[in-house]
Parts: C-alpha cells; sequence; structure tokens
C-alpha cells in the first residue's frame, strides 16, 4: 500500500490531499473512489481512515482536504461554502482522470457526514461518477437551519444570520470578524447544547480520541449565510439511473437527512442500518467502520463497471 500527498485544482484553490494506491496484486488500472470528510475535519481523520481501508480492498482512493480548510489554499480559514464543496469533488474526479493507476470509467464518491450531503450533489451534476456511497449522511444546511435532529427553534438560525451579517459589517469596516467556534469549552456544555449527538462530536474533535492540529473547528462568518439558501439535495433526482448507498448508524439523530435524500432518488438505492452505532461512531470505531467498509465494498465493487476488484 502506497499513500503519496498530491495536490490539484478546484476553481482556482490549491487542493491537499492523499492518494492511496493499493499494491501490484492485479494488473491495470483500478477503480477509485473520491472520499470526503465530515465538515470542519481534515483527511487525516475519518475520511483517511475510510480511504486506508477501502484502498486495502483494492480501490485507489483519494482522500482530501476542502478548500480553506486543512492543509489545502483557500481564503477565508474555515470556509463552509457549499458551492466550493462541491466543485472540490468533482475536481477531485478531474484529478483521478489524469491518473495512470486508475480506470477513467470506474470512479465513485465516497461522503461522509458532510461530504455526504455534497458528494450527492456532485454526482448529480458529474455523469464521470459511476455510484455514490454515504456514511452518516448530513446536509450542513439543513443541519445549521433545522439542527442535527431537525427540531430546532427557527429563532436559532435567525440570531447566526445576524451575526453573520454583523461580521460583514465588520470586515467591510477593516477589523477583524472573528469567527464562529464550533465546540464549546467542555463536554458537559457541549451536552448542553447538543445533548448526547454534542457530547460525541465533542469527544472526537476535542480529545485524543480523533483531534488533529488542522481540524480547525471553527467556520469563517461568511459560511452561515452562504448555506441560508443552499439545498445539495436539489440534485439528488438526477443521480439516477446511478445507484445510491447510504450508510446510517442505527442511533443516529442525523438519520432524517439520510431518508430525505433516499426519497428524493430516482434511481437504485439503498439505505443500509448499522445497529447499535450514533452518527459519531461511524467516524473512528472499528467495530461499525468494519461493517460500512464491507457493505462499500460490495456496493462499489458491484457498481464500478461490474468488473470486480482484487484486494491486496
Amino acid at each position: 500500500m502506497a499513500r503519496t500527498s498530491v495536490t490539484f485544482d478546484s476553481a482556482g484553490i490549491a487542493i491537499a490531499a492523499h492518494l492511496h494506491v493499493p499494491g501490484t496484486a492485479a494488473s491495470g488500472p483500478r477503480p477509485a473512489l473520491v472520499v470526503g470528510h465530515p465538515g470542519t475535519g481534515v483527511k487525516e481523520q475519518t475520511s483517511g481512515t475510510y480511504a486506508q481501508l477501502m484502498a486495502e480492498r483494492g480501490f485507489v482512493t483519494l482522500a482530501f482536504d476542502a478548500a480553506c480548510q486543512g492543509e489545502s489554499g483557500g481564503l477565508p480559514r474555515g470556509l463552509e461554502d457549499p458551492a466550493q464543496r462541491v466543485e472540490d469533488f468533482k475536481a477531485a474526479v478531474s484529478y483521478l482522470t489524469t491518473r495512470t493507476e486508475v480506470d477513467a470509467d470506474r470512479i465513485g464518491l465516497l461522503g461522509i457526514c458532510a461530504s455526504g450531503g455534497y458528494s450527492l450533489a456532485a454526482t448529480g451534476g458529474d455523469h464521470r461518477v459511476r455510484a455514490v456511497a454515504t456514511v452518516c449522511t448530513a446536509e450542513p444546511a439543513r443541519q445549521f437551519r433545522l439542527g442535527a435532529d431537525g427540531t430546532q427553534d427557527p429563532a436559532v438560525f435567525q440570531s447566526l444570520l445576524d451575526a453573520a451579517a454583523q461580521a460583514r459589517t465588520t470586515a467591510a469596516r477593516g477589523e477583524d470578524p472573528g469567527v464562529m467556534t464550533m465546540f464549546p469549552a467542555t463536554a458537559e456544555q457541549a451536552g448542553v447544547l447538543g445533548g448526547r449527538h454534542g457530547i460525541e462530536g465533542f469527544e472526537y474533535y476535542c480529545t485524543p480520541r480523533g483531534e488533529h492540529e488542522r481540524s480547525a473547528k471553527f467556520l469563517a462568518w461568511e459560511s452561515i449565510d452562504k448555506m441560508a439558501s443552499s439545498d445539495v439535495f436539489h440534485a439528488v433526482p438526477l443521480i439516477g439511473p446511478r445507484p445510491i448507498l447510504q450508510i446510517i448508524g442505527e442511533r443516529a439523530v442525523t438519520a432524517w437527512m439520510a431518508i430525505e435524500a433516499h426519497q428524493r432518488a430516482t434511481g437504485p438505492r439503498e439505505l443500509h442500518w448499522i445497529k447499535g452505532a450514533s452518527h459519531v461512531d461511524l467516524y473512528d470505531k472499528r467495530e461499525y467502520i468494519d461493517l460500512a467498509v464491507d457493505k462499500l465494498t460490495d456496493f462499489f465493487t458491484t457498481n464500478l463497471d461490474g468488473a470486480g476488484v482484487t484486494p491486496v
């Protein structure tokens, strides 16, 4: 197994990525997967784990940092721009088509959490993608507007829009607008704000369990108004007849978003539930990840031209 640091261009922004190439057990170009990370995450976290495991199953995989995040270029830092995030996936596909290790006719997308929503939108608009799978699908705009469980008081998002508007005014005056911090100081405070889901997010991003120095754990304020009118699920009907697989934790409070995307699909579609798992469990707990990878392997082996993949 070889992992190489690479870069590619996405709308003028240099995107940093890790390319995982299996060994030489099978001759000729291989099927390939673009793997996207959760919101504020980086390629060294959960997306890198899935990329490595899928490479061990015989796929060339590309795990990348979103524009303005991680090691990738772009300003302001911490920007979550839905249109750019979708473009990053398409640019990653373009990069893979230039690699001699990759069969350009057998490329799929794998999006985790926020990248789940973005990968669905990218697939809808890019016919080079043969199949798409997601793990614990989240659609960031919906999550900010409605909350992780879909029951948030609308006043919460209105207050965020007020703060984003003030930040733009502050920046226009040449002053530092600051950033939106994603996590409070303690797990207990995270629980008050977001219940068990909030605690699990804190434990992953803010403790040795999963934290990484380049996972910023903040958003540029203009991310909020960019998400205000975004709906990346609008492209889901365009995916058919290409297949969609969504893997969801049985206890995930975010499952309603995957269900909505499933209902919009017009082609082959499947919701696959991982018994006992929460949303964040599927980030790093191997007893759940291994089950997800088994399902992903079957799905992509079948649907990326059906030619089969040789594990290494």
